[in-house]
């Protein structure tokens, strides 16, 4: 199997070495700075029979070399800088996504694509729009991403492993994004029972601010370990058929009331690439902060077509 990461960047980089590791098939890292992906890619290569992964990673220049590729992940984009927001990168990287999504449709016609540049819920709908490929076949990372943040919080508060913490984050990645503390389990245990009310509500806040946190650290960039290690089990989920119940940015058709949008919803992940979305029970609170984060993601959407005369 062939896998194709657009972007050679810090996440595609990432994302690259972390898929290597897993021996899911074959990486294309794939740049439009001429020698950064091929030397990357040489240097995770190299690092295979340390870390014994037995796959081949190329760097290319050239969108022909992820011809066959079963999934493509696209990180190529601006990243945030202190201060902006995500929707702040629109723009610029409609324009990126619009470019590449058409060299994936022509290079790549079978293909997933998992999504990661920002703001990453329109973005899905750039790559919808330009590719013709179908909601099955294109989504976005940030559920998982913020979920696996919203975990490290609750591990760390409760004093208990990680691997014993399950989180649900739906919404649109970015400040609205909305954390379900009543779907957050400790062992099973639900968090209510573990930890008092202002502690929760402070890990829902860091969780909705989790990468601005990173950003205002780094200065220079955006996170990138975090997003890796999430493309990387989602693009796992899709190609070992895993069918991992995750939430990831999925278009709506009436699921939880929304329509033609992008937001973070529970899907399964399997061969058929999202295979369903999952709607679980809201409170009126929970629904109305959902329909909220879509609202804004909608926003982003009609900037979009305004921008091309749609």
């Amino acid at each position: 199997m062939k896998i194709g990461v657009i972007g050679a960047g810090q996440v595609g980089a990432t994302t690259a070495f972390l898929l290597a590791q897993k021996e899911l098939g074959d990486i294309v890292l794939l740049d439009i700075v001429e020698g950064m992906p091929q030397g990357k890619g040489l240097d995770m290569a190299q690092a295979g029979p340390v870390l014994g992964y037995d796959c081949q990673v190329i760097g290319t220049n050239d969108f022909a070399d992820i011809a066959g590729a079963e999934v493509v992940v696209v990180t190529s984009g601006l990243p945030r800088k202190p201060g902006m927001s995500r929707m702040d990168l629109l723009n610029t990287n409609a324009g990126i996504v619009e470019s590449v999504t058409k060299e994936i449709a022509k290079h790549a016609p079978d293909s997933f694509i998992v999504m990661v540049t920002n703001p990453l819920d329109v973005m899905c709908y750039v790559a919808l729009e330009v590719s013709g490929f179908g909601r099955q076949r294109v989504f976005g990372m940030a559920g998982v991403l913020d979920s696996t943040r919203c975990r490290c919080f609750v591990a760390q508060a409760v004093g208990a492993s990680v691997e014993d913490v399950q989180a649900m984050v739906l919404g649109g990645h970015g400040d609205s994004m909305v954390p379900l503390p009543r779907y957050i389990t400790v062992g099973g245990i639900p968090i209510p029972q573990l930890l008092d009310q202002p502690t929760i509500d402070a890990i829902v806040e860091r969780t909705r601010k989790g990468g601005t946190e990173i950003v205002s650290l780094l200065k220079t960039g955006s996170a990138y370990y975090a997003p890796g290690a999430a493309v990387a089990q989602m693009v796992e989920s899709l190609l070992r058929d895993k069918k991992r119940l995750v939430p990831a940015s999925a278009y709506c058709t009436g699921e939880y009331g929304l329509n033609d949008v992008y937001v973070g919803v529970p899907v399964v992940l399997g061969r058929g690439g999202m295979e369903r979305i999952v709607e679980i029970e809201l409170m009126d609170e929970e629904r109305q902060a959902l329909e909220a984060s879509a609202a804004d993601v909608k926003e982003g959407i009609e900037a979009w077509k305004a921008s091309r005369g749609k």
